[in-house]
């Protein structure tokens, strides 16, 4: 297989770790792993004291899988598969997919969402998210793009880069619209958990739809993605024992510590998740406050879901000259939408860490300064 450069990755790979402010994360605040494994239950403790650092089963830890199933009302842990987050795109293409396929994906999108299924050599249809209409999904667009040999749709809600959400209305409406014509669904749920006020976010799609692969993990919502912990979860179990065979040529299993302090997440769940939930909720004031002051300069959909927005930068022909300045002159990184290959005119803003405010600052006095 022959696959193009992941640009978002390389991207992150040239400044995360060398330049001073990150303004495009999209995984929420971090914890350090003791704070983490002081969390652990009585029951859990002995799990991470004794933990030996052997192989460990394909499918995943028992326990994990457990406390994984129980975040998908009528699923087993039999339902799920662990893998590292991206590896679960990987595993679930090549088990599904054949050259000459056709897949439909959302867009814009996080690129092995579309481009692992065209290194397979399917066909790749762009549904195209409305940012006239708060980056809304359309089912008749999607229906447009649909073919005899569509094999997969492709969705991210919360989305990433936009922050939309969607309803369960419209979640019904797609899986009727893809039931009957047979058609599989990948759904990543990576920011699944993280509502900014939805009172009633819709339904996991696995336990939903028979045909659906959910994806989720502890690397967005969680603030976990040192831990490479995500999984795979569908009613399809013919197609999760497939995967769990292709697995054997990727990483084989998981890692021991990874798991046990996966275990450790998921029983502290609502604690963790209440906390970034409330520091999105914070940082969304101080963005709205900031986007408020520079809307000569900068139109934005205000997220609804996730941990970032996706602003039109108004200014410039270039945002992707725009952002190199910006790093070059404040040490500021931010992500350009060519790295979504989703033209040149907007960037993405994360708005999960708690130093968001700090950098936003910086940020927007070099706005004032020189737009």
């Amino acid at each position: 297989m022959k696959i193009p450069v992941f640009d978002l990755e390389r991207y992150f790979a040239k400044y995360e770790f060398s330049t001073k402010y990150l303004l495009s994360c999209s995984d929420c605040q971090t914890m350090s792993m003791h704070e983490l494994a002081a969390m652990a239950s009585e029951a859990a403790r002995p799990l991470w004291d004794g933990l030996e650092l052997g192989y460990t089963e394909t499918m995943g830890h028992p326990l994990l899988r457990q406390a994984i199933a129980d975040l998908y009302p009528g699923l087993a842990a039999d339902n799920t598969l662990i893998a590292a987050p991206e590896e679960g795109v990987f595993l679930l293409m090549n088990t599904l997919l054949k050259a000459g396929d056709h897949v439909v994906c959302i867009s814009p999108a996080y690129q092995s969402l579309h481009e692992v299924a065209r290194a397979i050599g399917c066909g790749v249809s762009d549904w195209v998210l409305d940012e006239q209409n708060g980056w809304a999904p359309d089912l008749a667009d999607l229906e447009k793009l649909l073919r005899p040999e569509t094999r997969l749709v492709v969705i991210n809600f919360p989305h990433n880069p936009s922050g939309a959400v969607v309803s369960q209305d419209f979640l019904d409406s797609l899986y009727a619209l893809l039931d009957a014509r047979g058609i599989y669904l990948l759904s990543d749920e990576m920011y699944r958990f993280l509502y900014h006020d939805q009172v009633q976010p819709p339904n996991p799609a696995c336990g939903d739809y028979h045909r659906a692969v959910t994806l989720g993990g502890l690397s967005k919502a969680f603030g976990l993605p040192g831990l490479r912990l995500g999984w795979l979860a569908t009613q399809d179990m013919d197609l999760l024992e497939e995967m769990s065979r292709f697995k054997d040529y990727t990483t084989i299993c998981h890692s021991a510590p990874s798991e046990i302090l996966g275990i450790i997440a998921l029983e502290n769940r609502e604690a963790i998740l209440d906390r970034q939930t409330r520091l999105i909720r914070k940082n969304r004031r101080v963005l709205e406050a900031f986007l408020k002051e520079h809307d000569a300069r900068i139109r934005c959909v205000l997220p609804k879901g996730g941990s970032m927005c996706f602003p039109r930068l108004t200014f410039t022909d270039s945002a992707q000259a725009f952002c190199e300045n910006l790093v070059r002159d404040t040490g500021v990184m931010l992500v350009p939408s060519t790295m979504f290959r989703f033209g040149d005119h907007h960037v993405r803003i994360g708005i999960g860490r708690r130093d968001f405010p700090k950098v936003l600052e910086v940020f927007s006095s070099y706005l004032a300064a020189v737009v």
